[in-house]
């Protein structure tokens, strides 16, 4: 019987280039945003603030990112898997922490997740584009 086994997780210097290229997607589509990285347990490794983005914005950008890592899905997808099941839409959303609106999205390499980006400031579709561009920066 195995007892343990290794656990993939993204590196705080990937974490930032993720939030940097969401903060310059934001800059494109004139939305000053707050991207947020965690790693695989939804602990923080990367917050930046765009010049001008609101302060609530902080923690609902961690909120997605850590919904995102712990749930493993997007917090577009498991609103979705939630809605029209009111007690367990009231008992997930008013968990602390918990999300169930766009822009937090997993972070996985070769279907492995190892950490989760979250954006806030903008529309949600802003939140959303903003979200996949520090996931493309990293090539995933």
């Amino acid at each position: 019987m195995t007892i343990s086994h290794g656990i993939r997780s993204i590196t705080a210097a990937a974490a930032a280039r993720a939030a940097e290229a969401a903060l310059a997607c934001g800059a494109g589509r004139g939305a000053a945003v707050v991207a947020a990285v965690v790693d695989h347990g939804g602990h923080l490794l990367a917050l930046l603030r765009a010049d001008g983005a609101f302060t609530a914005s902080l923690d609902m950008a961690r909120d997605k990112a850590w919904t995102a890592a712990t749930f493993g899905m997007s917090t577009d997808r498991l609103c979705a898997l939630v809605d029209g099941h009111g007690v367990l839409r009231d008992g997930i959303g008013r968990r602390p922490g918990v999300i169930l609106f766009g822009g937090g999205t997993p972070l996985l390499e070769e279907g492995h997740l190892i950490g989760a980006i979250g954006v806030s400031g903008g529309s949600e579709d802003d939140d959303r584009a903003c979200a996949e561009a520090g996931i493309k920066a990293l090539g995933l």
